[in-house]
């Protein structure tokens, strides 16, 4: 894998700073613990909503170019939702991206 941002997410799963699927990005947005929701390309438009609705213009959300089978392999697990539950490695991922993605302070 040579994709930066994919590479970012990778370490943020194996320190534990990563929340993997629609529940458990919710229970982090919650709990006050995600610092960055990203949301593959190819997630319904209902399930972006929700998880916007639920981050109350607390939590960055991005939409990337990344499909959810490019993200699933990053990370090891299937899922197309992710919260990164770290501020550097959010930091990181979104410098990765640059303009790649739909920036939305929700």
């Amino acid at each position: 894998m040579n994709d930066g941002a994919l590479t970012a997410l990778g370490f943020a799963r194996k320190a534990g700073k990563l929340s993997c699927g629609f529940c458990a990005v919710v229970e982090a947005i919650k709990k006050k613990k995600s610092k960055l929701v990203i949301i593959a390309c190819d997630i319904s438009q209902k399930s972006e909503k929700e998880i916007r609705f639920a981050a109350e213009n607390n939590v960055t959300v991005v939409r990337v170019s990344y499909t959810i089978e490019q993200l699933s392999a990053a990370v090891g697990k299937q899922a197309g939702i992710f919260s990164v539950n770290d501020d550097r490695f959010a930091q990181s991922f979104l410098k990765c991206i640059g303009g790649n993605a739909n920036y939305d302070k929700n």
